[in-house]
């Protein structure tokens, strides 16, 4: 009798869902699997330059959900697939996530001691240069410990959120 594996540690998990993912031009971020009772989550976090919509995510998790079911990969055990793009609060790790992330608010952590909060004006493979009170300041990954997106509820005027005609102008019938 043949017994099917569960591949659902880390790396093999990812090592099949990254294929999947990059078909549809996107990057697989993470991928977890946290048991809920008698099922299991399979989380899995895509992203790409420009961003994703709900569109995107949605065929995305329907090829995941169709391999999954066709190979077997989370074994015999029910489970619940969940398809999204990392948060705002997701640190920026790899040179892609700052490159994606231009423009916003980042305060980073020095490996040599304290913080530094500027706007992200360019990244490369190497370092990224922030606004920092006017100033341009090159900081290379390897010079920081830490690297978090700050919410702005009112960001600069030239931000990537579309304005509309009535943004900022109050009208009472």
């Amino acid at each position: 009798m043949s017994r099917r594996t569960d591949h659902t540690d880390p790396e093999s998990l990812e090592n099949f869902l990254r294929p999947l993912v990059a078909q549809f031009g996107c990057d697989l971020e993470a991928a977890e699997v946290t048991p809920i009772g008698k099922r299991r989550l399979l989380r899995v976090l895509v992203d790409r330059d420009g961003g994703i919509n709900l569109d995107d995510v949605a065929d995305v998790t329907r090829a995941i959900s169709k391999a999954l079911d066709a190979d077997e990969v989370m074994g015999d055990g029910a489970y619940t697939l969940e398809v999204s793009s990392p948060g705002v609060d997701r640190p920026l790790t790899l040179p892609r996530h700052w490159r994606r992330n231009v423009s916003r608010l980042v305060e980073v952590t020095l490996v040599a001691g304290g913080k530094v909060t500027g706007r992200i004006t360019s990244a490369t493979d190497e370092a990224a240069v922030l606004d920092v009170k006017g100033r341009p300041r090159t900081i290379a990954y390897g010079d920081l410990t830490k690297a978090k997106i700050q919410i702005e509820f009112n960001r600069p005027a030239g931000n990537d959120e579309a304005e509309s005609a009535a943004d900022g102008v109050v009208e009472e019938n």
